[in-house]
């Protein structure tokens, strides 16, 4: 259990845990190798330290994107009295709601797309979320957490990993970037770098949101091994392998959601999960999604890295204290059924 423990806290750097927010090299997608048809492109990428970055509920605030000063961290102690949404009135609203999505030309579309995730991992999340909407048909590979044999061939040893007709391309913003480039708009060029209210929102997500979700995860030991409940259902594993997996598994992350918790300045797991919570709803403004009346890529960042922990204890108690349910089922019907299903029907 000890090696299988450390082999997992090796490979940690995967998909964020291990990410310090502060220009290390372990964060997230460290380099993006992209390649469509015959064109490669290499680009070395690192996150950098942006006054959207901030500690959640911890010794400091947070700046959210359009904000000219910090807001005052929030004390837990008045979190009880966190408004919650009305059941009631969202099921009358979203049941009769009806969201467009925008069309995908099929000579756009991919022949081939393969992912290569964890399937609690919330940067994968992100990217399942962004295929689902736009109805790109993908297949998925799990990958065991201990050993990543399914990643192997690949010199690139953390996940998202997604091969496009044979094309690996990593880091899930630049994925989606390049995605979005060539699916959505072949005639003009975007990155999440460009200042726009819908990237501001895009790098709290990676910036901050992110930070905020493993110490929430893995809080206690119960709810570290709820969130390792998929490796029984999930992946090509032999029962050993299952077992090791989501023990050691849940041990390790529960011990890092400890060192994120201390290095991310967060005093109040809970706390801080409520306020990044309520933080994007006050960012909707009233509107039904951040693009208005339809979700751009700010609303599937953010519902794609909460989708994983929505029906983990941490999710039921973010949506039963704070005011995200509503914008979440919207979210759900939107994106609709999942473009996996019909890869691997």
């Amino acid at each position: 259990m000890r090696r299988g423990i450390q082999q997992f806290q090796k490979g940690l750097a995967t998909c964020g845990y291990l990410t310090s927010g502060r220009g290390s090299t372990r964060a997230v997608g460290v380099s993006l190798v992209v390649s469509f048809h015959t064109t490669t492109t290499t680009t070395n990428t690192t996150n950098k330290t942006s006054s959207l970055s901030g500690g959640g509920a911890g010794n400091f605030g947070v700046q959210a994107p359009g904000s000219s000063k910090y807001s005052p961290p929030i004390n837990h102690k008045c979190i009880v009295g966190a408004v919650s949404f009305s059941a009631a009135a969202a099921a009358v609203s979203s049941s009769s709601a009806v969201y467009a999505k925008e069309p995908v030309k099929p000579e756009f579309l991919p022949k081939d797309v393969v992912l290569y995730q964890y399937e609690a991992c919330p940067f994968c999340n992100k990217i399942k979320a962004f295929l689902d909407y736009y109805d790109v048909p993908y297949k998925v590979v799990e990958v065991n957490p201990i050993s990543k044999k399914e990643i192997k061939w690949s010199e690139y040893k953390k996940v998202p990993i997604l091969v496009v007709d044979g094309q690996q391309m990593v880091d899930s913003s630049e994925i989606i970037d390049t995605f979005s480039n060539k699916i959505l708009h072949p005639e003009k060029s975007i990155s999440k770098e460009d200042d726009t209210e819908e990237n501001q929102w895009r790098r709290w997500v990676d910036n901050h949101l992110v930070h905020v979700l493993s110490p929430n995860i893995y809080r206690s030991g119960s709810e570290a091994l709820e969130s390792f409940d998929y490796i029984s259902s999930h992946g090509n594993f032999g029962f050993m392998e299952r077992k090791v997996a989501k023990y050691a598994g849940a041990a390790a992350m529960y011990f890092v959601s400890k060192k994120l918790k201390k290095e991310h300045n967060i005093i109040d797991e809970r706390a801080a999960l409520y306020e990044a919570a309520n933080t994007w709803v006050e960012a909707l403004k009233g509107r039904d999604f951040l693009g208005g009346a339809t979700p751009n890529l700010g609303d599937l960042a953010v519902y794609g890295v909460l989708r994983p922990i929505r029906y983990l204890t941490s999710g039921k108690d973010m949506v039963e204290h704070t005011q995200i349910g509503e914008w979440y089922t919207r979210m759900e019907k939107a994106v609709g059924e999942s473009s996996r299903k019909k890869a691997e029907a």
